[in-house]
């Protein structure tokens, strides 16, 4: 019961905080900042990257992104480099999904875990904040919801899994995911997108439709692959920043993982409209 209390109170304060800082501008780039850097610090734990180059590039990448959006007032400044920070970000999570199904082990040379930590965790935190900016204006619902999908798809595909779920996922890297829990998942966060765009008021209800896929998805992708990372450093959690938790990069890998395809979609929505 005193497991199950710490838990609840360490999530609630964790929601708490993220939904209070979408309030404001600042806030929002302030506490992202600071999660990113928490979940580096974490994620170069797991990949033994005894180094400080991959917390300077996240912080020239993050804030010289954000100064430039704001000299130009909208981010058709920084276009080009976005489009390419985009591709290569897709680029290194297609190549993780690859490993994850491929690869008994991840491999981690040198080159790769400064390749991980900037393409696969640093540039994501950019494309949150660029969808909390969707169309130049400051859009936190957008952000908000992304999130709240996330906290769908994860709950109920733990309380499907746990009650119903038979079939393995990927009994290898994590043997309580099943198939029913990531239906269920996917299930729960559809029906959760009408409620989303019905209240938020700021995609259709087809749009958020796609994002509940796009994010059960990738997000459930970007959750097995940071436990492959964690499988191979030998250790049940990412950190113990969250009590009854662990770390926040367990929290946050599936936003991390789907960030980038979050708004890769919402580009390709904003030339289609």
């Amino acid at each position: 019961m005193k497991e199950f209390a710490t838990r609840a109170i360490s999530g609630i304060l964790y929601i708490i905080l993220l939904i209070a800082s979408m309030y404001w501008q600042n806030a929002l780039l302030v506490l992202l900042a600071l999660f990113g850097i928490i979940s580096l610090a974490e994620f170069s734990k797991l990949i033994h990257l005894k180094s400080f180059i991959q917390y300077i590039i996240f912080i020239c990448l993050y804030f010289g992104f954000w100064y430039w959006c704001m000299k130009y007032n909208s981010i058709q400044g920084t276009n080009e480099a976005i489009q390419i920070l985009l591709v290569i970000t897709v680029f290194v999570n297609l190549f993780l999904i690859k490993d994850l199904f491929v690869e008994t082990k991840i491999p981690l040379f040198e080159s790769k875990r400064y390749i991980a930590t900037t393409f696969y965790l640093s540039s994501s935190f950019i494309f949150m904040i660029l969808i909390a900016n969707y169309l130049n204006t400051f859009t936190p619902l957008l952000l908000l919801g992304s999130f709240i999908l996330v906290w769908v798809n994860d709950s109920f595909a733990y309380l499907v899994g746990k009650n119903f779920g038979n079939q393995k996922l990927f009994s290898s890297i994590s043997p309580k995911k099943t198939v029913e829990g990531f239906l269920g998942g996917l299930f729960f966060a559809c029906v959760s997108s009408y409620f989303i765009a019905e209240y938020t008021e700021t995609l259709g209800f087809t749009s958020w439709l796609i994002l509940a896929i796009i994010i059960s998805v990738f997000g459930t992708l970007g959750d097995l692959i940071e436990s492959k990372f964690k499988r191979q450093a030998k250790v049940k959690d990412s950190g113990v920043i969250m009590p009854g938790h662990g770390g926040l990069l367990d929290r946050l890998d599936s936003i991390i993982f789907a960030a980038p395809f979050i708004y890769l979609f919402l580009r390709i929505l904003s030339y289609v409209s």
